[in-house]
């Protein structure tokens, strides 16, 4: 079971990100300041979830939370200034965002850049640990998936409404036999093979 909160005396917004090792498309981060108490039967890590589950749970949060925001850092963002900054810069623009202002940040993951003014806490694999990170997560997720099945009406021919742009086998092979879109990280070097594609 999820954990309510780090701290009951604090105000807090969990983080995540996703995208963040696909070849095309941005970087999307949601900040996520929950009832203390919110419980879900479903909420859980995004990458634990299916898709139907996913979109389930994205009105319940974005309508039970106390506040919540997305921010997405483009791929030529990522290109220019790596893909760890872009996911830290999605982070901070989605907690600049809040209405209400947190008094702790529960990050997921081991490395954070500080925000002006908000102690926050790193936790590894905070999405299956803490609801509000789990919460973000899923915002997180399906709003990226949102906006990737919406460019593949436009770039259909690297299936991006299936693989969201993550580097699958078969869309590995049409970046390398058709070139990159203009929404592909230029900078993410392809591998052939057929190595397993995590999201993250």
């Amino acid at each position: 079971m999820l954990l309510p909160y780090f701290n009951k005396d604090l105000i807090e917004a969990g983080c995540d990100e996703a995208g963040r090792g696909c070849l095309a498309g941005p970087v999307v981060a949601a900040a996520v300041v929950l009832p203390a108490h919110f419980y879900h039967p479903l909420l859980n890590d995004s990458k634990q979830l299916t898709e139907e589950q996913r979109t389930l749970l994205r009105p319940v949060v974005e309508e039970q939370a106390l506040a919540w925001a997305v921010a997405f850092v483009d791929n030529h963002e990522i290109d220019r200034i790596n893909i760890l900054k872009a996911s830290f810069k999605a982070m901070h623009m989605a907690i600049e965002q809040l209405h209400l202002v947190p008094e702790l940040l529960l990050i997921d993951g081991n490395r954070f850049t500080p925000y002006f003014g908000i102690p926050h806490e790193c936790i590894i694999k905070g999405d299956g640990k803490y609801a509000a990170i789990a919460a973000a997560s899923i915002l997180a997720k399906t709003h990226r998936d949102a906006y990737m099945e919406d460019l593949h009406e436009s770039y259909a021919v690297y299936n991006w409404k299936q693989n969201k742009g993550y580097p699958t086998p078969f869309h590995k092979k049409q970046v390398m036999a058709l070139g990159h879109s203009p929404y592909h990280r230029i900078t993410f070097k392809i591998k052939p093979g057929k190595e397993k594609v995590l999201e993250d």
